[in-house]
């Protein structure tokens, strides 16, 4: 098998050319370090768009948008570029496909089991009809995803992802004939030119399943990269493409050999690590192009096909955020950007009033007219529309994709900072460090917490958990140092726990969690619990057993006696509890206690220790659960002990501590809705400064690893800042001393009114299965009265134009 390579040579020869005027608006910097200068003109589509279909004349373009919140089907006139319908969706993932004549359009009901069709009529979409796979979730698991029509024997294949099943539909009777076993979650299909073969992506199985129409089973499986997803046939049906996500890749198959004869290394360096997340193909109309869709570069490579086995590539075209779908008509591309063209501030925060949408979650609040923005339905995704670009072209926007990509080789392998620093600047140098505690909370921005603080960018109206509540988290703050420009990588709890313990989140784990997360059924298969949702090399406790180095977890994937990873099994405290809101995080402060006590006493302190304190989340006002207040003052108060504790321990001259939320969800802050507080604590660390540099959840994990040794997991930690500027090579061993809470810990929630019967309906038992923007409104009229309504704080969007010399050109 040959390896085709995106060379350095390339960027090299990109350096001569100029920038030009060829992009949408100035560069757009998000909140994890990388630009978005998306090429084109565009259309706004729905909440993360995922799959594009064009009708068999290509006049149509059919969009399914299934995010967290409002669900959609969206038609669109590809010659005219207008949208000619949109209707909502109880519930929808990835599945579409057009009738031969265009008068029907059949669409993945997801969880419901079901697949709608709709009838077209005038440009306008109506349901019809439905073909019901099964009972709706959770009678029944099936989800069905991608599917394809057969129009000489009017059959409709679907693949599924919850029961890893092919079902057939005779599309005259609308009844399913036959359903057949896949063995793993499937994505789409696709079937041969000869209409014989049916090719399944078992995006949990690494292959390609090969369906026999006549003998109605799977007669062979081809190995691929890890999580293909979407594929493509050539025209006269010789090769299938393979997109695989978890691997950067694409994996061309000879369909009459049925073997994979190349792979075509997607990322925008030679044997990157993880994180370009290949997802989307198309074809020129020659079949001598491929434009392959990088969802986590915000990139399209292009690749010349026109001798498979023989590719090369050509370049890249800069795109928008986060692109899931690439389609080509005649000389046009259409490419659906996931997360649209920026990240902004969420301005329109929780407030009291709220209904319900047609699926009956509460995906709607507003105040007045204006809607609530909570960050899992934040970002809507947009339609990018150009010409395909001539060789010159291609060289100026693949010159500007390399400008947009923080991530380089030199980076991977040789990080920034200083001679001398703590923080070495490469895998295997020394560091006095020896000892990485890493803290994990919940779900909080950085102005509900910090706001107060004087000396950083905080927005005091939107401080909720002052310094009143959270004595430690601002003693540590001005203490040691206080950090007002940190983002997390995620969006949400799902999403969160995978970036902060992998520096990344599979195509797998932003595909799904907002289809639970818009209460649409699905399980919480986030934290270990379902292998398809790992990166292809683990996470960093896989890192840390590949390497050698000790670890050990209390309570993040793992709980109540076992671990949800194999490498966890026999590393991990079976004492400490995991997420359960009735359990103080004082008591688990405790239990890590006498867990730290008794491995210190033989000298077996972990190096790398990961522990979750998550009460910040609160119960909201359920009656009888700890109050608000007192949820937060716990967490501040175990956060202190822990600290205090390690730092009169005889190895407080070899720690680091290390502190932040898993996400930002849980409210709103003034500069962007992925800004949260971030806490560092070590001798090492500059005492009683402020630092305004632009951190991440990935450039925490970069700092930890090079501290223990451990190459970059992804793309993301390799390409971030590590915190090396917070820290000096002149140790202040003076340790901290905790600061008792100001409030009741052990308050309860006692009245019952509005927010206490709103609270009583949450689900508490697992992380973010509460209403996120009712709980926000709950704990605000906590903390300021039944009555009050939460200010909106100010607009900021994230945009950041780039230095003069960009701007000039």
């Amino acid at each position: 098998m040959k390896r085709i390579l995106v060379g350095l040579a390339l960027l090299g020869a990109l350096q001569a050319n100029a920038q030009t005027a060829d992009t949408a608006a100035k560069r757009v910097l998000l909140p994890n370090g990388w630009a978005l200068t998306p090429v084109g003109h565009s259309l706004p589509l729905g909440d993360l768009p995922l799959n594009m279909v064009v009708s068999p004349s290509e006049k149509l373009i059919a969009v399914t948008n299934n995010g967290q919140s409002k669900q959609t089907i969206q038609l669109i006139d590809a010659g005219k570029e207008i949208v000619l319908d949109e209707v909502s969706i109880p519930k929808a993932w990835l599945g579409l496909a057009f009738s031969r004549d265009e008068k029907k359009l059949y669409a993945s009901g997801a969880n419901d089991n079901v697949i709608w069709q709709y009838t077209i009529s005038n440009n306008k979409l109506l349901v019809t009809d439905s073909i019901r796979l099964g009972l709706s979730w959770p009678k029944e698991k099936i989800c069905p995803t991608g599917m394809t029509i057969d129009y000489s024997r009017n059959r409709l294949y679907v693949a599924t992802k919850e029961d890893n099943s092919l079902y057939i539909i005779d599309l005259l009777t609308n009844k399913v004939i036959s359903k057949v076993a896949l063995g793993a979650e499937a994505y789409t299909v696709t079937l041969s030119k000869n209409r014989n073969l049916l090719y399944i992506s078992l995006w949990g199985g690494d292959a390609v399943a090969v369906f026999d129409v006549a003998s109605n089973k799977i007669t062979n499986t081809i190995k691929t990269g890890s999580h293909p997803n979407e594929m493509i046939l050539s025209a006269n049906g010789k090769y299938l493409y393979v997109a695989n996500a978890n691997d950067n890749s694409v994996s061309v198959i000879s369909t009459a050999g049925q073997r994979v004869i190349e792979s075509l290394q997607t990322a925008l360096y030679p044997d990157a690590p993880a994180g370009s997340t290949t997802n989307g193909l198309a074809l020129s109309a020659n079949n001598n192009t491929l434009y392959i869709a990088n969802a986590d570069n915000n990139c399209l490579a292009v690749f010349d096909v026109e001798t498979p086995g023989k590719s090369r590539s050509e370049g890249f075209i800069p795109v928008g955020w986060y692109p899931t779908c690439v389609r080509r008509i005649g000389k046009k591309l259409f490419v659906a950007n996931g997360k649209g063209f920026t990240s902004m501030a969420n301005p329109e925060g929780p407030n009291p009033v709220s209904r319900k949408d047609e699926s009956g979650s509460h995906l709607a609040n507003t105040r007045k007219d204006r809607p609530v923005q909570y960050i899992a339905g934040l970002f809507k995704g947009t339609l990018s529309m150009f010409n395909e670009p001539g060789e010159v072209l291609l060289g100026r926007w693949s010159k500007q994709v390399y400008e947009n990509t923080p991530y380089t080789k030199e980076k991977e392998q040789h990080a920034a900072g200083e001679a001398g620093n703590p923080i070495p600047r490469a895998a295997g140098q020394s560091s006095p460090i020896k000892y990485v505690f890493y803290i994990i909370k919940e779900n909080r921005t950085y102005d509900q917490v910090l706001g107060d603080m004087p000396h950083g960018n905080g927005d005091s109206s939107l401080c909720i958990f002052p310094d009143r509540i959270t004595p430690n988290q601002h003693r540590l703050s001005n203490d040691f140092v206080l950090l007002d420009n940190f983002y997390v990588d995620a969006e949400v709890s799902a999403d969160g726990h995978n970036w902060s313990m992998a520096a990344y989140a599979t195509d797998y784990v932003e595909k799904t969690w907002p289809t639970s997360y818009g209460g649409r059924g699905g399980t919480y298969d986030y934290e270990g619990s379902r292998k398809v949702a790992y990166p292809e090399k683990g996470f960093i406790w896989d890192y840390c057993q590949r390497a050698g180095v000790s670890y050990r977890t209390y309570g993040e994937f793992a709980g109540k006696g076992k671990a949800t990873l194999k490498s966890l099994e026999k590393y991990f405290c079976t004492d400490y509890p995991s997420f359960d809101l009735t359990i103080q995080d004082v008591a688990r402060q405790q239990i890590w206690q006498r867990d730290f006590d008794s491995l210190l006493a033989i000298d077996a302190v972990p190096h790398f220790n990961s522990i979750r304190l998550g009460n910040d989340h609160t119960s909201g006002m359920r009656k009888g659960a700890y109050s608000p207040y007192a949820s937060v003052a716990d967490n501040d108060l175990a956060v202190g002990r822990l600290v205090e504790y390690i730092s009169h321990s005889k190895i407080w001259k070899e720690s680091a501590i290390f502190i932040l939320e898993d996400d930002a969800q849980n409210g709103p802050d003034h500069v962007d809705a992925h800004r949260s507080p971030a806490y560092v604590i070590s001798p090492y660390v500059k005492r009683n400064t402020v630092n305004h540099t632009m951190y991440s959840t990935s450039g925490m994990l970069r700092t930890m690893e090079l501290i223990l040794g451990l190459p970059p997991m992804s793309q993301y930690d390799a390409a971030a800042t590590p915190m090396w500027e917070l820290f000096s090579a002149t140790p202040d061993l003076r340790p901290y001393t905790v600061l008792p809470a100001n409030v009741d810990i052990n308050e309860r929630n006692t009245a019952w009114n509005e927010s206490a019967r709103r609270s009583a309906s949450f689900d508490l038992a697992h992380e973010d299965r509460v209403p996120d923007l009712e709980l926000n409104e709950v704990v605000w009229k906590a903390i300021r009265g039944e009555q009050a309504v939460m200010p909106a704080p100010r607009r900021s969007a994230f945009v950041k134009l780039q230095a003069a010399e960009d701007e000039d050109d």
